[in-house]
Order: structure tokens, then sequence, then C-alpha cells
């Protein structure tokens, strides 16, 4: 019985030392110490009662803190993590931003990063640009040829229109629809197929990187094919249709001719009828003539 008592006492004893070492980290507190983090021991309880992990807070602050960066706070890291938001992503992006000297504050990467953003990501981004392929753009020139376009437009974030700034979609609208317009404004394909930069630099100095998380640094035509003669096709078309149409009128004079044909012919067989009638009727009245003795005249 005495070894089972000591057994249960040494369970006992183990038990309420994890439980001890759980809601008081000693070894975090020690190890913030040694990296030159000022954490009072309560703060990392209090942070277990909060269901707040202190070994992420207290690793975030032992980072920036070695990267040299010094306005963040064991509260502010707590109360952005309880917003739901990556503080291990935000600490990095500061790193990296100030590594990079880009004006990057712990407020606005929290917004960034609670916007939904990858705000790591937008940092790298800002800098160090990237290039986005526009889908094929076609655009149709004065003179009625179609020309297919490839465009790569090479951006960079901006890290002070990042929170409510439109995204890549209205940046691949924006050009497209800047391109269509330029080539539809050109003298004719051939125009455009000699110097298709100066096509780019007219839809870039558009402004149409305005209102969105970007900052367009170029635009560039990496290929330009000939597509259909729109011009012609049109024409052929409406020549189609004009012959259509005379088709249409004739057959309608045709239709009103064999129906006026037809209206005489009925006239014809009509007259003819009344002349047989007539024709049967001079018998009958031969003979009431001859009754009454009127038909060679009255002798007496």
């Amino acid at each position: 019985m005495a070894e089972y008592s000591t057994i249960i006492l040494l369970a006992a004893i183990l038990l309420a030392l994890l439980v001890f070492l759980y809601f008081i980290p000693l070894n975090l507190w020690i190890t913030a110490r040694f990296s030159g983090v000022q954490v009072a021991l309560s703060k990392l309880i209090f942070m277990r009662i909060r269901r707040v992990p202190p070994g992420l807070i207290v690793q975030s602050m032992i980072l920036a803190t070695k990267a040299g960066i010094k306005e963040i706070s064991t509260d502010q890291l707590e109360a952005h993590y309880l917003a739901g938001g990556n503080v291990r992503a935000v600490i990095k992006a500061l790193i990296v931003a100030d590594k990079a000297n880009l004006n990057l504050h712990f407020k606005q990467a929290t917004a960034i990063d609670l916007a939904g953003r990858d705000v790591l990501q937008a940092v790298q981004v800002s800098v160090t640009p990237y290039v986005i392929v526009v889908p094929a753009i076609t655009g149709v020139s004065v003179d009625g040829i179609q020309l297919v376009a490839v465009v790569r437009v090479t951006v960079r974030a901006n890290l002070q229109r990042l929170v409510g700034g439109a995204g890549e979609d209205t940046i691949m609208a924006r050009v497209g629809q800047g391109i269509i317009s330029t080539i539809g404004m050109a003298g004719g394909y051939q125009v455009v197929l000699e110097n298709p930069n100066k096509i780019s630099q007219q839809v870039l100095e558009n402004g149409l990187d305005a209102g969105t998380a970007f900052e367009i640094l170029s635009i560039d035509i990496s290929d330009m094919d000939i597509g259909k003669n729109i011009g012609a096709e049109l024409k052929i078309d409406q020549a189609n249709a004009d012959l259509r149409i005379a088709k249409a009128k004739a057959e309608e004079r045709r239709s009103m001719g064999v129906a006026l044909e037809q209206e005489m012919v009925a006239r014809v067989q009509e007259a003819r009828s009344k002349v047989i009638q007539a024709e049967a009727e001079i018998p009958f009245a031969m003979a009431g003539a001859f009754k009454v003795g009127r038909l060679f005249g009255n002798r007496k």
C-alpha cells in the first residue's frame, strides 16, 4: 500500500508541476529576459487565462527586438491575435519593410492583415515588382483590321493604398480597355505594328492605377498579331444583306405579276363564259322569234 501511495503522490506532484508550468511559463519568461524583451511574468499568466499563446507573443517580440523594431509591445500583439490577425506575418512584414526602408508602421501592417490581405506578400511585392500577364486583347483599328495584343504589366504594391484598393482584376480590365481604345483611335493597323511602344506609353499616361492597391511601372506589348479584316467582313455582310433585300423585292414583284396574270386569265375566262352563254341563248331567241312570226319580218 505504501508503494501505491508513493506513486499516487508523485503523479499528483508531477501533474501539479505541469499545471504550474502551463499557467506560469517560467521558461518563456527566462528566454524573454535573456533576449532583451521586458515582459512581466504576470502578463504571461494572464495570456494563458485569455487563451492567447504566450509562446507566439514572446517569440514575435524576440524577433522584432533582434531586428531593431522597438515600437511594438506585447499588448499590441495580444490585441491583434485576439482580433484574428496573423501576428507572425505582421512581424516578418515589418522586418522586411524596415530593411527595405519602406514606411510601414505596426498599425498599418495590422490593418492590412485584418483586411484579409497577405501583408508579408504585399511588402515583398512592394520591394520586388512582379508582372501581371493580361489575357489576349483584341482591338480593331480605323481601317477595320483586327489586332490581337499580348500585354504584360509590371506593378508593385502601394502600401498606402493597400487597404480598400482594387486588385489585379481591375488593373487587367483597365489596361485591356485602354489598349482597345488606343488601337481604335490609331490611323491604321500599320501604325500600331510599326510602333507598339507608343500605344503602351499612351495607355500608361492615363493613370490606370488610380484607386488600386498597385503602382504600374510599365506596360509592355510582348506580341501583336493581325486578326480578321473586320471592315471587309462587314462590307460582305452588308452586300449579302442588300442582295437578300433585292431578292425579296424581286420575289415580291414576281408574285404581284403572277397574281395580275392570274387575274387577267380569270377575267378572260369569265368573258369567254359570257360569250358562250350568249351563243347558247341565240337558238332559243330564234325559236321564239319564229313562233311569233318575227324571224323574217311580218308578211301580210
